[in-house]
């Protein structure tokens, strides 16, 4: 089995040391830095935006995960590919039309995420993966950091990946919310590729051992 990709959350970091979080996440195994963008009408909470990503940009040498928990996305894609992102994920629940944006992201040369918030089915997403890259499943209520994970998550993991075989559909899974060494290996083996983790790399007396940790999660334990 390969291992799980990790994806820091940067909603977690210590906002007045940025620059050595960030070249902490350097020194790690990490393969993403996930950047939350919350809008306060979408979710019950305000993040970072512009300013923020540049810092990003400029001092972590880790692709951008961009994840906007925002309405109306499309305003704000161009930018997001402009400032240095990889992937950009909308949500399903703010797209009117989600085709549309899915393909205008891949126009701009980033890879296309659709996220889903707990209540919102898998099967939603069938008559568009063709144009998804990856899929974020929250794992969480979104809008805040250091919640608990919702267990059910393992199952839909589980639906989403059986759907993706069945469309013969190469979009990656990831989750979002509640990530840590106590569930890892548990979503790795339901079929998730990449773990966002927040708290419980951020949190640790060693982040860089806490990436570390998480990504061996994903070797099979020995009997």
């Amino acid at each position: 089995m390969t291992l799980p990709l990790i994806a820091p959350s940067l909603l977690a970091a210590d906002f007045a040391n940025l620059q050595r979080e960030l070249e902490r996440v350097n020194q790690s195994e990490a393969d993403y830095l996930h950047f939350d963008v919350m809008d306060g009408v979408f979710v019950p909470n305000i993040s970072f935006g512009f300013p923020v990503l540049e810092v990003a940009r400029r001092y972590c040498q880790k692709p951008l995960d961009v994840h906007l928990m925002i309405t109306d996305p499309d305003r704000y894609v161009d930018a997001f590919a402009e400032g240095g992102a990889s992937v950009i994920h909308v949500h399903y629940e703010a797209c009117t039309h989600l085709h549309r944006t899915l393909t205008h992201i891949r126009q701009l040369g980033c890879r296309a995420g659709v996220a889903l918030n707990p209540h919102t089915p898998v099967s939603g997403l069938e008559d568009v993966l063709e144009h998804i890259d990856v899929i974020l499943i929250m794992s969480v209520n979104p809008g805040f950091g250091g919640q608990s994970f919702i267990p059910h998550t393992l199952q839909k993991v589980a639906n989403l990946k059986q759907l993706l075989k069945a469309n013969q559909s190469s979009a990656l899974i990831e989750i979002d919310g509640g990530v840590g060494l106590n569930n890892a290996q548990a979503l790795h083996s339901a079929g998730a590729d990449i773990l966002v983790a927040g708290s419980s790399v951020f949190g640790a007396t060693d982040p860089v051992e806490a990436i570390r940790l998480l990504k061996q999660s994903g070797q099979p334990m020995i009997a």
